[in-house]
């Protein structure tokens, strides 16, 4: 399977609630921190909702 690369670029600060569990569950704690998942419905499902915080690499 494809693998992404999401990176937080922005801070949760100020976000909503479901936005910063999202990125919690996606395993982003830090800012500039970068995960790699793989490239399914639910993980890019995710990655929409807090697309204006994250980066996302093929």
């Amino acid at each position: 399977m494809a693998k992404i690369k999401i990176t937080q670029v922005k801070s949760k600060i100020g976000a909503p609630e479901r936005q910063k569990r999202t990125l919690a569950a996606l395993g982003l704690k830090k800012l500039h921190q970068t995960v790699e998942h793989d490239d399914t419905p639910v993980i890019l499902g995710m990655v929409e909702k807090v697309k204006h915080l994250v980066t996302v690499e093929k």
